[in-house]
């Protein structure tokens, strides 16, 4: 279970995971070693997986976004996303109830591109049907 100094550390990395511990010390009001403590123990339990990359603005904004909802058949399932795994451009990938089994987010750096990306993914064996919807701007990104 996650404390609520513990929820606002991971506030904190989630905007910007390259802080150093004396500047999360200083906006949470604790000791630098405090924090490099709850750091270290979330990473032992699991909580924190890893750190990532956070893009840009200006470079996000010459990428074209889409999400894909997939439907595939049921006994190839693991292997349409082991495929998609393995597709640079699919950002993250849900497995979701309803009409669709899967919603696949991607990125291209134009439409002709994109274009031949859904093709890909609507191509691959085992793909049913696809739905795609470009994102034409992100309104909230924690």
């Amino acid at each position: 279970m996650t404390t609520d100094p513990d929820r606002a550390l991971l506030a904190l990395l989630r905007d910007n995971a390259r802080a150093s511990t004396a500047e999360l010390a200083r906006k949470l009001g604790l000791s630098r070693t405090t924090v490099q403590s709850r750091i270290e123990r979330l990473e032992q339990r699991g909580v924190i997986a890893g750190y990532s990359v956070r893009l840009s603005p200006d470079y996000e904004k010459n990428l074209v976004r889409a999400h894909i909802l997939v439907t595939a058949l049921p006994k190839v399932s693991a292997a349409v996303e082991a495929v998609l795994k393995r597709i640079p451009e699919v950002r993250t990938l849900h497995s979701v109830s309803g009409n669709f089994d899967m919603i696949v987010v991607v990125e291209a750096p134009s439409v002709r591109d994109l274009d031949a990306l859904i093709d890909r993914i609507g191509a691959l064996e085992g793909v049913e049907r696809t739905l795609s919807s470009i994102i034409l701007s992100t309104r909230i990104d924690r």
